[in-house]
């Protein structure tokens, strides 16, 4: 395959996709590593992607490696959130045993919930008091507490996890990519995301347009280990993604 061609189809598969790693275009192209890692960068050098460790994203594609704080995020898409919100309530029947992960998306649900005897766990404080308001039973998992997202992490909470076997579980995520799946940006708090899923049976992101084509520092989920719940999402490349509900 010549040099242009292979640019080429670097290109059409990045565009679809969103991002690419090196050993995937080493079989799409039936390349050298050598060769693929080349190409990358001589791309990423004309502007037409963004080369990063492992392989390269679209341009289109973003990189946060931190958490705003979740005063400045509760304001970011209210609406798209409420209704992001509402419908993953409407899936919670009576006497579920539900995760509740920390996040202002995920907070969202928590006045829908119209199941009754629901029993919830989750390593949000004020998502604990919230549900305990309204009624609910719940469980707020001990450790380090992490300000800026104010969640629960830590070795405490990832141990607290291994006695649960949820039938349902809410999560929010700073990232969707389909290469990449859900990540978020601290370690800490991308472990207790991994575990809680690992121990549940139905397992829901909850996540607004604006998360799609990021990627953060830690993937704790590939992108095909649950489904999605937005609103609003337009991008070509999870049109086709059984796994996306688009209300």
């Amino acid at each position: 395959m010549l040099t242009e061609e292979r640019f080429t189809k670097i290109l059409e598969i990045i565009n679809s996709t969103g991002s690419v790693t090196v050993q995937n275009l080493m079989a799409e192209l039936d390349a050298s590593e050598s060769t693929v890692r080349r190409d990358l960068t001589a791309l990423d050098a004309d502007g037409r992607l963004t080369k990063v460790h492992g392989g390269a994203v679209s341009k289109n594609m973003v990189y946060r490696t931190s958490d705003d704080e979740v005063g400045h995020r509760k304001e970011q898409n209210r609406e798209a959130k409420d209704r992001i919100g509402r419908y993953a309530a409407g899936l919670i029947r009576e006497n579920d045993f539900v995760y509740l992960d920390a996040g202002t998306t995920t907070e969202r649900l928590i006045e829908y919930v119209a199941g009754r005897n629901v029993t919830f766990v989750t390593n949000a404080v004020t998502h604990a008091r919230q549900l305990a308001q309204y009624g609910h039973t719940v469980y707020l998992l001990g450790g380090e507490f992490k300000a800026v997202t104010e969640a629960i992490v830590g070795e405490e909470a990832l141990e607290a996890l291994e006695k649960y076997n949820f039938t349902k579980g809410f999560w929010g995520t700073n990232g969707v990519s389909l290469q990449k799946g859900f990540s978020t940006p601290e370690p800490k708090e991308a472990m207790v995301k991994k575990r809680s899923m690992r121990g549940c049976m139905e397992r829901y992101i909850l996540a607004d347009a604006s998360k799609f084509n990021q990627i953060s520092s830690i993937t704790f989920a590939s992108f095909d280990s649950a489904v999605v719940i937005t609103t609003g999402l337009n991008e070509a490349a999870y049109q086709k993604c059984e796994n996306i509900i688009n209300i």
